[in-house]
């Protein structure tokens, strides 16, 4: 049988790819920022490096260039979702900079954040802050002329970057983002890989039951994070690997986190319940309506 490529599906990175020139359009540095980042060797060189220690070294999900264009599209989105909150990203609050400097910081920190795995994935936050470092000293100048500023900026990357698993929590709105996005993606694509090539465990299973991830407008929280699975196994990816992430920082209280079962699978009698939602520091179950849509009991 033909070993799998370690790459996800190509057709996630387009979709997620557009999303982020659409999050783009009005915002100049950030823009710029991209493309110098997509476009630098050494960066594209690091993603294949730190995805072939994760996937096929350790047998972990994606961690490559596909895994951080998903999560960048996400965390833009969220920044977006953002907008008119209480929820000020801290380069506004702190008057370093505006909107396009604070979508610049989210998605430069996402599109690093992991390649310290190509050292190794222990400690690959603090390796990644290493080995960014240089990264940004390059390519930050070609953005920003203000020395003061540009130092700032590295600041809030290098911090988001250090802080993306939850642990140490993140101090910023912009690291909070990062940090939550990394874990939005959670779908079957990216488990797969792992599971294929003989990665069998929770982690890859219930990736496998995660079928969409839709970041929209919450309900009562500017943020809403609505997790449609293909059976119960999803949950574990819910509650143990976003769920924290969400806890940990500046955005507890902005984000909605529902996750529900489908109703193929409910129907099946597939499912031990049919969905979740996450009220602080614990989940309550929905269950189905008459008219087929997970309500809160």
């Amino acid at each position: 049988m033909k070993k799998p490529s370690v790459d996800q599906d190509p057709d996630l990175e387009a979709h997620s790819t557009a999303a982020i020139e659409r999050h783009l359009a009005r915002r100049p540095r950030a823009k710029k920022m991209w493309e110098l980042l997509t476009g630098d060797a050494e960066v594209q060189a690091g993603w294949r490096m730190a995805n072939y220690i994760a996937s096929t070294k350790l047998g972990m999900n994606d961690h490559g260039r596909t895994h951080a264009t998903v999560a960048t599209a996400s965390a833009l989105t969220m920044l977006d979702l953002l907008d008119g909150s209480p929820f000020v990203p801290d380069i506004i609050a702190g008057k370093f900079g505006d909107r396009d400097d604070a979508a610049l910081v989210v998605l430069t920190a996402m599109l690093c954040h992991d390649l310290g795995n190509m050292v190794h994935r222990e400690d690959h936050a603090d390796l990644g802050v290493v080995l960014v470092l240089p990264l940004l000293d390059r390519l930050l100048p070609q953005v920003y002329d203000d020395p003061q500023k540009r130092t700032a900026i590295r600041s809030f990357i290098l911090s988001a970057i250090y802080t993306h698993h939850g642990v140490p929590k993140p101090l910023t709105i912009e690291a909070a983002l990062v940090c939550i996005a990394d874990s939005t993606d959670m779908t079957k694509g990216r488990g797969r890989v792992a599971f294929e090539t003989g990665s069998i465990t929770i982690h890859s299973v219930s990736a496998l039951a995660i079928e969409k991830v839709e970041i929209k407008k919450g309900a009562e929280k500017p943020i809403g994070l609505l997790i449609h699975m293909s059976s119960s196994a999803g949950i574990f990816q819910v509650q143990e690997i976003l769920a924290p992430k969400v806890r940990a920082g500046p955005l507890a209280d902005a984000v909605d986190v529902i996750a529900v079962t489908s109703e193929k699978a409910n129907a099946a009698g597939q499912t031990i319940v049919s969905g979740i939602r996450m009220q602080g520091a614990k989940f309550v179950p929905l269950h189905r309506g008459s008219s087929g849509r997970a309500t809160q009991r």
